[in-house]
């Protein structure tokens, strides 16, 4: 299908001469905006996987610090222990030497005051590890939540990505074996459709059995408001030659106007929102097969709708953290 948009391109621009470089190289800075928002969409999906990752990393070191913690109080309760019965056992033996001489007397007077001390300063550093025992566990209930708000998050946008291709799939089962195909792949769905259901050779109109597919799939997203879409248009690596009516200059050419060709059509529905709508034209150069066959041509001649869910509010999450 690419092959095809390359070739309408070459041979439009053969045709009508040079497309203005103005034009053209507004296309290619648009190109490079759409390629750059789609880096960033893949980056952001890689990034809320990082950030799972650490949140269940600080999880099981909370969790570690948190058991070290109870044993260290719990060894310190037992030195507690040791050293009141030691205290207490000072105390009857002070009672018993209290008819002991001076020196005796004073002996014990400073012991049991040493010991005093020590159990002061035990209680102390006690107190201050059930306070950070205390907030320890804060840290990890905190902790635990926002792990546990963000997967449900991620398991919501999953499951309407699901729902979406099932009800995607259902819409098109008519356009089964013609050329179209629904697949699910990183959390996107992507509806491929090959140039032979959308478009004549060195045409970028597309014809009657193509836009009643891409209807099907407009009303889809009607109902799916919180989606973005990009439509991607690609060719083969053959050149432009011939005369094709319109004016295009390369496969990137070619490839854009039939992008754009399909939000037209999205756009004509009312419900698809326009601001979740991008065009791209990437030539020839995603293919998905080899272009040495012509089996491999006719595959990378296509569009693709790509629909990806907005991840506003887990960046939200995410900035928060």
């Amino acid at each position: 299908m690419i092959r095809k948009i390359a070739l309408a391109c070459i041979v439009l621009s053969l045709t009508t001469s040079c497309v203005s470089k103005k034009i053209y190289q507004d296309l290619e800075n648009k190109y490079a905006d759409l390629k750059k928002e789609h880096n960033a969409l893949s980056d952001e999906n890689g990034a809320l996987k990082t950030s799972k990752n650490q949140l269940e990393l600080d999880k099981a070191n909370l969790q570690t610090e948190l058991d070290k913690t109870k044993s260290e109080r719990d060894q310190l309760a037992s030195d507690y222990a040791a050293t009141k019965k030691s205290l207490d056992n000072l105390r009857a033996s002070y009672a018993a030497l209290e008819k002991d001489s001076n020196e005796a007397l004073e002996a014990n007077i400073n012991k049991n005051r040493q010991l005093l001390a020590e159990l002061e300063a035990k209680q102390k550093v006690l107190t201050a590890e059930q306070d950070r025992l205390t907030k320890l566990k804060k840290d990890l209930e905190a902790s635990s939540t926002r792990l546990a708000e963000l997967e449900k998050m991620m398991a919501d946008k999953d499951a309407v990505m699901k729902k979406l291709k099932e009800t995607l799939t259902k819409s098109l089962k008519a356009f089964e074996g013609k050329g179209l195909t629904v697949t699910e792949k990183d959390g996107k769905v992507y509806v491929s459709m090959e140039n032979k259901l959308l478009f004549e050779s060195g045409s970028w109109t597309v014809g009657a059995e193509g836009k009643k597919a891409v209807d099907l799939v407009g009303k889809v997203l009607g109902d799916n408001p919180d989606i973005s879409v990009l439509i991607e248009g690609h060719t083969d690596n053959d050149k432009i030659t011939g005369t094709i009516g319109g004016g295009v200059e390369n496969n990137w050419d070619l490839s854009t106007k039939r992008a754009t060709a399909i939000v037209t059509i999205l756009s004509a529905n009312a419900k698809v929102k326009k601001e979740n709508l991008t065009a791209a034209g990437r030539g020839e150069f995603a293919p998905l097969l080899s272009n040495e066959t012509a089996e491999g041509k006719a595959k990378n001649r296509r569009i693709e709708i790509i629909l990806t869910p907005k991840l506003d509010e887990i960046s939200k999450m995410l900035n928060a953290l």
